[in-house]
């Protein structure tokens, strides 16, 4: 299996879906507790959510492996990205309840940590970057959107029920005003519930690419899961798409990403 799937676009923006990948290598799933293995804490439908952007001439980099085996939106050295809240690892041991994800409950040792971030994280990133310096060399602008989800309710994160679209931009430092300013005021102006670097306010990917000084733009999108799919009440409920409500916002998405298209085009170099 690949790590990650990767489409060429003609358009100066690239977007990112780092946490809808649920392959396991079965020496790691032979390990896993029975819950663990369902992966309750994927993105979702997030790929097929984002299934338009081709089509826009965007460039898609897909994740095909689970969180689980390493988190490709969190810092190699395994630093916080929120200091003093809760969050799951770079290599994750317990999942977004604080279960733990393996039978055994032993730590993973530093060089299976490395052999993950050699094998599956550092391909991916070297992607990234490759692609924004292409994008910037072509265009003179490049923009990356790291497209999220989670469920509703994850009170080890955050408390009560999270807005349904959660834009981060680092406080805006990873991107130019144009461009935060018009992906927010197509998010507030609308229907759903909204926040602007609120709770997430964009992860290692946002903040390590976004470099507007050299007109690489970046933002993160969290959307909770109820915004598109249909969420379970209990751990063994299957996740299930509802295409009504994924149309109503794939076409907000859709506008989200036509606006920063235009908004690069304007400022080519």
């Amino acid at each position: 299996m690949a790590i990650f799937l990767f489409e060429q676009g003609s358009a100066p923006l690239l977007v990112s879906i780092p946490h809808s990948g649920t392959e396991l290598p079965s020496d790691l799933s032979s390990r896993l507790t029975n819950t663990a293995r369902t992966l309750p804490d994927t993105d979702w439908f997030v790929d097929r959510l984002y299934a338009f952007a081709e089509t826009m001439g965007c460039s898609v980099i897909k994740a095909n492996y689970s969180r689980y085996v390493v988190d490709l939106n969190r810092p190699p050295d395994g630093a916080p990205l929120y200091p003093g809240r809760s969050e799951t690892e770079l290599c994750p041991t317990t999942d977004f309840s604080n279960a733990p994800l393996y039978r055994n409950a032993t730590a993973l040792s530093q060089e299976e940590v490395g052999a993950r971030i050699d094998r599956y994280w550092r391909p991916y990133h070297e992607a990234i970057e490759a692609e924004l310096e292409r994008l910037l060399e072509q265009h003179g602008v490049a923009c990356l959107w790291d497209a999220h989800s989670i469920p509703s309710a994850v009170p080890r994160f955050f408390d009560g029920v999270l807005p349904e679209l959660n834009l981060g931009t680092a406080d805006g430092t990873s991107c130019a005003p144009w461009m935060r300013n018009a992906a927010w005021s197509i998010i507030r102006d609308s229907r759903y519930s909204s926040v602007l670097d609120g709770r997430f306010k964009g992860g290692y990917i946002t903040r390590r690419y976004g470099d507007p000084q050299r007109n690489v733009h970046a933002a993160q999108l969290e959307i909770a899961q109820r915004a598109y799919m249909r969420e379970g009440d209990c751990e063994s409920d299957v996740p299930e798409f509802d295409d009504r409500k994924a149309t109503e916002l794939q076409a907000l998405l859709q506008k989200i990403l036509k606006s920063m298209l235009d908004g690069a085009s304007a400022r080519r170099r």
